[in-house]
């Protein structure tokens, strides 16, 4: 079997986030999940509506997670692949090609996102209905 790590925000828990993360955990036995963490949020120019400490409480009470790790940088993914002994990176598929200089240390898979539901998507479906 294989490890398995992803990575993102979670904020605004939706099924896309469970498809990735039970099709990412079905991929191998034990799925690691680096969490943006809200420093990390902000230098990418994010704002997560939940802190960190609650999306990481909301993750690890998901079936399909087995360990929620800090993500700090872009630059940490290779450190974290070699640390965990990570056979598997997954990704969505609006990532395709991004992380493909991981392969040099794990297999690489970009996953086909949800259709019609994302993050911005419920957001600004949230704010139409609230300036409707």
């Amino acid at each position: 079997m294989k490890k398995v790590i992803t990575y993102g925000t979670f904020d605004l828990i939706h099924n896309g986030h469970i498809n990735i993360l039970r099709r990412a955990k079905a991929m191998g036995h034990y799925l690691v999940v680096g969490l943006s963490t809200d420093d990390f949020n902000e230098l990418k120019g994010k704002k997560a509506y939940h802190s960190y400490e609650i999306r990481k409480d909301i993750l690890e009470a998901i079936r399909y997670v087995d360990e929620v790790i800090p993500e700090k940088s872009w630059d940490q993914k290779v450190e974290d692949v070699k640390h965990h002994n990570i056979d598997l990176f997954v990704m969505g598929d609006d990532w395709e090609g991004k992380f493909d200089f991981l392969k040099k240390y794990c297999e690489v898979v970009y996953l086909p996102r949800t259709v019609g539901i994302s993050t911005t998507k419920i957001r600004n479906d949230l704010y139409n209905v609230d300036n409707g």
